[in-house]
C-alpha cells in the first residue's frame, strides 16, 4: 500500500459563499472545470446532481489507452460543502472536499481538500509523487481562476435576470463552452440540433440543409447564438469544399434568421459568429470595426456570412456580427496542431513570421458573448481579438518558451503553398492586425489579454491562480 497524501488549494472568490456553491451545483460546472489539457469526456450520469449516491462516469484521455473513471458523491452541506470518492479510476484512493467558507457578505473562500494514494504503492510515491503533486497544483490553478473569473463575469449582470439562450453550433468546441459557461451562470441553454432532439432537455431540432427549424422551439428565446460552420482549416479548398464552406454558413444563418423574424415573441439580440477574414490579408495595417473588407475567398465568405443575418436585422432584432479572430485553446484548432508540432521539436515561424495574427483566448470569446448579450449598445461587427495582437513568429517563439522547446525550424511558404493551397496562403500566411475597438470602447475588460498567460493557461503550464498546502 502506498502513501496516503493529502493536498489543499484555497482562494479568495468575490461572491458570498452561497452563490459559490450555486455555482458548483448547476449543469455544466463539471465540464467548465476539466481542464483544457487533459481530454474528459462524460459518458454516463446518474442521481440528483452532486447529492449523495449521484455518479458520473469519465472517459479519461492520459495517454495511448484512455482510463474510465467513476466518481461517486458521498457528502453534501447544503450552501457549504460536498464530497466525492473516486470508485473506480488512475488513483488507488481519491476522496475529494469542495468546500465554501464566508469571508465578509460580498465575498468567500473556496477550499479543495484531497487525501489520495498513488498507484503501484511505495513505487507510484518514489517515481510519482512529485509528478502527480506539480500536476494537482496546475489543474487547481486553473479551475480557481476560472471559477473566479466565472463568478465574477455573471456577477456583473445579474441584476439582469436569468436568460433563455439558444446555441447553434453547440457540440462544436466554442458552442459547448459557451453551454457550460451560461448554465453553471444560472442561464437556460436551448441547443440548436440535428436529427432527434431531446426534448427534456429543450433542445431544438433543425435540419438547415433541408430548410427546416422547429420554430415553436425558438419563441421563448431571449438570446441566440449561432456559430455553426464547417471548419475552413480542414483540407485543400477545391471548388466544392469552398461551396460547402459558404453554404454550412450562409444557408444555415439564413434559415435561422428568417424563421426569427416571423417570430411572435423575436429574441432581444442574436450573436452571429463571423471572423477576421472579412478583412484579408492587409500586412500591417490596424484593422478597426469600421475598416473595409477585404479581398480572397474567406473575405467574400464571411461578406456573404455576414449579409445572411439581414432578415433578422429587419425584422428589428439586434444583430452582433462576431468577428472572431484564431481562438487559442488546447482543446483544439490551431493551437492543438501548433502545440504538438512544438512538443515534437518542430516548431517555428510560419513563412516568414513578421504575418500579424489576430488571436484571442477562448474565455475571452465566452466573455464577449456574454457582454454582447447584455450590452443594448452594441450591435454591428465586433472584433472578437485580444488587444494584443502578435507576429506569428512571436507565437511560434512564445510557445516554444512555455512548453520548454525550441522554435526554430521555419516551414517555407512555398511549402505552406505547395501542400495546403489558397487555404494555407489564406489562413497561415494571411497578415490581419485587427483591434478589439468596439469592446474597449464599452469598457470589456479581457481575463487573459496577453499571449504567454494564455497559453500557459489553456496549456497547463502555470501554478499560480491558489495557495496550495501538500502533506
Amino acid at each position: 500500500m502506498g502513501k496516503s497524501h493529502v493536498f489543499e488549494a484555497h482562494s479568495q472568490m468575490p461572491v458570498p459563499a452561497a452563490d459559490l456553491f450555486s455555482w458548483h451545483t448547476r449543469e455544466g460546472a463539471f465540464e467548465r472545470l476539466s481542464p483544457p489539457w487533459e481530454t474528459a469526456e462524460v459518458v454516463e450520469r446518474s442521481g440528483d446532481g452532486i447529492r449523495p449516491g449521484a455518479r458520473v462516469v469519465v472517459r479519461l484521455h492520459l495517454g495511448p489507452i484512455p482510463q474510465r473513471m467513476v466518481a461517486e458523491h458521498t457528502a453534501y452541506v447544503e450552501g457549504s460543502s460536498f464530497q466525492d470518492t473516486q470508485r473506480e479510476g488512475p488513483f488507488a484512493k481519491w476522496i475529494h472536499d469542495h468546500r465554501m467558507n464566508p469571508s465578509g457578505p460580498q465575498a468567500s473562500v473556496l477550499e479543495d481538500a484531497i487525501q489520495y494514494e498513488l498507484p503501484v504503492g511505495a513505487l507510484g510515491d518514489t517515481f510519482g509523487g512529485g509528478y502527480a503533486r506539480k500536476r494537482l497544483e496546475r489543474m487547481f490553478a486553473y479551475r480557481h481562476t476560472l471559477t473566479r473569473a466565472d463568478l465574477r463575469r455573471h456577477a456583473a449582470f445579474a441584476s439582469q435576470g436569468p436568460l433563455t439562450v439558444a446555441i447553434g453550433g453547440a457540440s462544436g468546441m466554442l458552442g459547448s463552452a459557451l453551454a457550460s459557461f451560461l448554465t453553471t451562470g444560472g442561464h437556460r441553454v436551448k441547443r440548436l440540433v440535428r436529427g432527434r432532439a431531446n426534448a427534456a432537455r429543450g433542445d431544438i431540432s433543425w435540419a438547415p440543409d433541408k430548410g427546416t427549424v422547429d420554430a415553436a422551439g425558438l419563441e421563448d428565446v431571449d438570446a441566440v447564438v449561432h456559430l455553426s460552420g464547417a471548419n475552413v482549416g480542414e483540407g485543400r479548398w477545391t471548388e466544392e469544399r469552398k461551396q460547402e464552406l459558404l453554404k454550412s454558413r450562409t444557408e444555415s444563418t439564413r434559415l435561422l434568421c428568417e424563421t426569427l423574424a416571423r417570430a411572435t415573441r423575436k429574441p432581444r439580440v442574436l450573436i452571429c459568429a463571423s471572423a477576421t477574414g472579412y478583412y484579408g490579408s492587409r500586412g500591417d495595417e490596424e484593422l478597426t470595426e469600421t475598416s473595409s473588407s477585404g479581398d480572397g475567398f474567406l473575405a467574400d465568405l464571411t461578406r456573404q456570412w455576414e449579409a445572411s443575418t439581414a432578415p433578422a436585422r429587419e425584422a428589428g432584432i439586434r444583430v452582433v456580427n462576431l468577428r472572431i479572430g484564431v481562438v487559442l485553446d488546447a482543446r483544439g484548432g490551431a493551437l492543438a496542431k501548433l502545440a504538438l508540432a512544438t512538443q515534437a521539436g518542430g516548431g517555428g515561424p510560419v513563412g516568414s513570421g513578421r504575418q500579424w495574427l489576430s488571436w484571442v483566448s477562448l474565455e475571452d470569446v465566452l466573455g464577449l458573448i456574454q457582454f454582447a448579450i447584455f450590452t443594448p449598445s452594441i450591435q454591428g461587427p465586433l472584433n472578437a481579438v485580444s488587444p494584443n495582437a502578435v507576429r506569428q513568429g512571436e507565437l511560434a517563439k512564445v510557445l516554444g518558451k512555455v512548453l520548454h522547446r525550441p522554435a526554430v525550424f521555419p516551414l517555407p511558404a512555398a511549402v505552406v503553398k505547395t501542400v495546403f493551397g489558397q487555404m494555407g496562403e489564406e489562413t497561415l500566411l494571411s497578415s490581419t492586425h485587427a483591434l478589439p475597438t468596439v469592446a474597449q470602447a464599452h469598457n470589456f475588460s479581457f481575463l487573459l489579454p496577453g499571449l504567454e498567460e494564455t497559453l500557459r493557461f489553456t496549456l497547463g503550464r502555470t501554478t499560480d491562480g491558489a495557495e496550495y498546502r501538500h502533506g
